[in-house]
């Protein structure tokens, strides 16, 4: 089983160019499973032995200890592309989780964060310029909110982008998305002011041995910034100048596409911006405005709570 695994996992990072994150993730889910197995059934340790049924007991445990619906449906997602490899790459007969059902996803409401108090956060005067390190620092952390609500882009893919996936003169950037897909997002003249400043200034981040030259934000010593670093920046502008509930770069990008869908534009657009592969993914934000309708019709209407 654990030889398995690994042949899985090398399958996903060289032919399907899986995610880091996503490698890790399904590790972790197999590994699980393993274990389980190991331990409810330990005279049936071969790949082959493994049933529907006993797939379905370890299903079973995971909701019964409040495993949330989307951890789940991960979980079974894992287990039956590893199961789907090893038929097709002969190294099992049979294929116990082609049949496993998941849950149907829960379709809460994106979190987004109100636009005047948005604009207030993205307008905060910048301190004087020094030509330091520290300014440099302040003016990119500036750029990389600004990006992230002019574009709506993930936060990994903020992270990997190079200097060369910017284009100031078409004011747009490319951007790889989930399954290698490339995508290209305009921005609109508020980012690319902030995007000139940083780039101006970016050499004081390019000091130390080591630095990474290519790419677009970096940490303050120069290296690649890593996705927590921008998650620090992100949640200390949001929390210090918004009423935010989520204080975090996927809040940006929920705002993002709601105040553009509640401006006027349309879903499939706002779907090619977000690198959504189906329409039903974009849907959520058609809710979310509808909510927010609904809560003005009921402030607005004299007759609305007779």
């Amino acid at each position: 089983m654990k030889e398995a695994i690994q042949t899985y996992l090398r399958y996903l990072s060289i032919e399907k160019n899986a995610s880091v994150h996503t490698i890790k993730a399904y590790n972790t889910d197999l590994q699980q499973l393993c274990e389980f197995l190991a331990e409810t059934f330990p005279s049936e340790t071969e790949i082959t032995d493994i049933t529907r049924m006993q797939l379905r007991a370890w299903l079973s445990g995971l909701s019964a200890s409040a495993v949330s619906r989307s951890t789940l449906q991960r979980k079974i997602a894992c287990v039956r592309s590893f199961f789907r490899f090893l038929h097709k790459r002969g190294l099992n007969t049979t294929n116990p989780a082609v049949h496993l059902v998941s849950p149907k996803p829960e379709r809460r409401l994106p979190k987004t964060v109100d636009a005047t108090q948005l604009g207030t956060a993205l307008n905060q005067a910048q301190p004087e310029p020094a030509g330091d390190r520290d300014h440099a620092w302040q003016v990119q952390a500036s750029a990389i909110m600004e990006l992230f609500y002019a574009t709506g882009i993930r936060l990994r893919e903020l992270t990997g982008l190079n200097t060369d996936h910017l284009d100031l003169d078409k004011h747009q950037i490319k951007v790889l998305g989930k399954g290698s897909r490339e995508r290209i997002v305009p921005f609109g003249s508020a980012a690319d002011e902030a995007l000139r400043s940083h780039l101006n200034l970016r050499e004081y981040l390019l000091t130390d041995p080591g630095s990474d030259p290519g790419a677009l934000f970096l940490t303050i010593k120069g290296r690649r910034i890593y996705p927590r670093a921008v998650q620090r920046i992100v949640e200390k502008k949001l929390v210090e100048h918004t009423e935010a509930r989520q204080a975090s770069p996927h809040a940006l990008r929920h705002s993002f596409a709601t105040h553009l869908l509640d401006n006027g534009a349309d879903i499939r657009v706002i779907k090619e911006l977000l690198g959504h592969r189906s329409l039903n993914s974009t849907q959520i934000y058609t809710s979310a405005s509808a909510s927010r309708l609904k809560e003005i019709y009921k402030q607005a209407h004299p007759r609305a709570d007779k």
